[in-house]
This record gives C-alpha cells, structure tokens and sequence, in this order.
C-alpha cells in the first residue's frame, strides 16, 4: 500500500522560496548597479570606459576581457555612442546663435563703412590667393621642366662615350680616329 508524502511543514516551504528569492534579489540589484555604472561611463564617455577596462585588466583580467567584449559588442567604440562630437557641438552652437564664422561674411553687420572696407578686404585677399597660386603653378612648371633638362643631359651624357666606338671594330680599336692602315695610337 502507498502511502502519499506528508505535506512539508509551513515554515520548510517558506525558508525553501526565501532562498529562492535570495538570488533573484541578488540578481536585480546587481542588475541596477551596473544598469546606473553603465549610464554612468557613457556620460563620461570613451575615456571613463576605456579607464574601467584598463583598471580592469590590472586588477583581474577577466573583467577586463569581459568590458572589451562588452564595448565591442555594443557598439561602445563608435564616437557616435557618446553622444555629439566637438564639430558638431560646434555646428549646433553656431546654428543657433547665428554667428557661423565664414557663412557669416555675407550678412550685413549694419555698419556700412565697415560692411564696404569687409567686402574689399574679401576681394583683396581672394585676388592674393589666385595670384598665389598661379606662382605657384609657376614654380611647379619650372621645378619640372629643371629635372627634365637635368634627366636630358644626364641622358646625353651618358650617350656620348659611346658615339665615337664603332660597334663592328674589334675590342680595344676604335672605328674612327685612325686612318686605314695606321695602328692606333695608345696612351
């Protein structure tokens, strides 16, 4: 005959779940601490995470090698994941303020004395710049046409000695400094 399991005393069942719970709790505030480390590091931005992953490795490298994969699988290396860069930052600052360095030159300031000696300055210095690099282009012109000129003598040079031999006279005779029959000369 069976008999059926007695039923497990109130305060066994509750101790078994409150050891249950124990690691689920543990889990969730381990969750929030590094949920709040996380947000944390991406307000400081790549700097704060690569310092956490430095500090890491010295102090055990496991953790270390867990934020390198960590950084790397979410994306943490990317300027972008920090929020603006400095440009940008820049670009929203001029935007909204109005003043955005050369776009501005074009807009008049109210004064027009100032506006007309603006305006000729501009001219001026964009008449110096063509002017500028035209030299330049010139300069460049005659830097090549000078190496080429040295290539060219260098070229002729080195073809010379060689236009007195006659290719068909035996070694040791050149083809034409002596007359027929004549033995040449040595020096």
């Amino acid at each position: 005959m069976m008999t059926a399991p007695a039923p497990a005393p109130a305060s066994a069942s509750a101790s078994a779940s409150a050891s249950a719970s124990a690691p689920a709790a543990l889990a969730r505030g381990l969750g929030r601490v590094l949920n709040r480390s996380e947000a944390w590091l991406d307000s400081k931005g790549r700097g704060a995470w690569i310092a956490a992953m430095v500090l890491g490795f010295i102090a055990f490298w496991p953790v270390g090698l867990a934020l390198v994969f960590y950084m790397t699988f979410t994306n943490r290396w990317r300027k972008s994941m920090f929020g603006q860069s400095y440009k940008s930052q820049y670009d929203q600052s001029c935007r909204s303020q109005g003043h955005c360095g050369p776009r501005r030159a074009g807009r008049s300031t109210g004064n027009s004395a100032f506006d007309a000696y603006r305006a000729e300055t501009l001219r001026r210095l964009e008449e110096e710049q063509t002017a500028f690099e035209m030299f330049l282009e010139r300069l460049r012109a005659a830097k090549d046409k000078t190496e080429f000129d040295n290539f060219m003598d260098d070229r002729a040079r080195s073809a010379r000695p060689t236009e007195g031999l006659d290719p068909t006279a035996p070694m040791g005779e050149t083809g034409g400094g002596s007359a027929p029959g004549q033995v040449p000369q040595s020096y």
